[in-house]
């Protein structure tokens, strides 16, 4: 798939969205009242069924291009959108992702146009959130040798991430025989064995994600795993990592969990041995 280059504003924000009437005018929302101009809004939606379609329409004027029609998943909408992506920057948010408040892309600006050309993403954290958007603690952290740790496991939270344009020039659009883990796919094939950087911008809080998305579902995260490791195998990665290893036997111990004492004092009972462990509590407020 081509990527046409046109007239740039500088970030392109991308929503992929399906049946996303609850939380899409947040985000929306989000992107709009940020303080900054030079910057484009382009959604892909799956073909919803429920309120998602008078959404877009009413914001018609705030969005550079938007369409709705059946596609092949996430990365199917993210590479249709990647088309028409005019930034020199990009940007993913999920339907139900916001930026945290309206100046952050007031902050990120100054860094993206300094940012020298061997930096091809910048990130901060991630706010994960509960279903009603209540925070539950942040995520992200600078990393010393990006291609080596996320050999190990993917360890950078991607919604609002910022990808440089000539990443998917180099690198290929994202490949949509992934389901869950195409994004850790792509930062695989840039980073492992490539002179691609990241920059991390500390204490910076760019995106609340809420819980709930395809990776939540403890099916859903075997699933996230597997195709993780497929990942990693495609890009020479010979042994599974201590790190992966770990949270497959996570996932299992919690599906047990669940089945044995039911999903609700399951949840309890992870958290408490989260506690333990020195992790915040995060499944008995999800």
């Amino acid at each position: 798939m081509e990527i046409i280059p046109l007239e740039k504003p500088l970030v392109s924000v991308i929503i992929a969205v399906f049946n996303g009437e609850k939380t899409l005018q947040q985000c929306i929302d989000s992107i709009v009242n940020q303080n900054t101009i030079g910057l484009e809004i382009i959604v892909v939606d799956g073909g919803s069924t429920d309120g998602t379609l008078q959404i877009l329409k009413s914001n018609n004027s705030s969005i550079g291009y938007w369409v709705s029609e059946p596609d092949r998943g996430v990365y199917h909408a993210w590479n249709k959108a990647l088309i028409k992506a005019r930034g020199e920057w990009i940007c993913f948010l999920g339907a139900d992702d916001y930026f945290w408040n309206e100046n952050v892309l007031t902050r990120l600006m100054p860094v993206l146009c300094q940012t020298s050309l061997n930096i091809d993403l910048v990130y901060g954290q991630v706010m994960l959130l509960t279903t009603a958007g209540k925070p539950i603690y942040s995520i992200g952290q600078a990393l010393e040798d990006p291609g080596a740790q996320l050999a190990q496991m993917m360890c950078i939270p991607h919604p609002g991430s910022m990808h440089r344009r000539s990443f998917f020039e180099k690198y290929g659009v994202f490949d949509e025989a992934y389901r869950i883990a195409g994004d850790y796919e792509m930062f695989l094939r840039a980073f492992v064995g490539n002179e691609s950087q990241a920059l991390f911008i500390p204490d910076f809080v760019t995106v609340g994600m809420r819980h709930g998305g395809l990776s939540s579902n403890p099916h859903n995260s075997l699933v996230a795993l597997r195709e993780m490791r497929n990942a990693q195998k495609k890009h020479g990665v010979g042994c599974p990592s201590r790190s992966w290893i770990l949270a497959i036997i996570r996932v299992y111990a919690r599906l047990f969990v669940w089945r044995v004492l039911g999903e609700k004092n399951g949840k309890w009972v992870i958290d408490v041995a989260r506690r333990m462990m020195g992790l915040p509590a995060y499944w008995s407020k999800v």
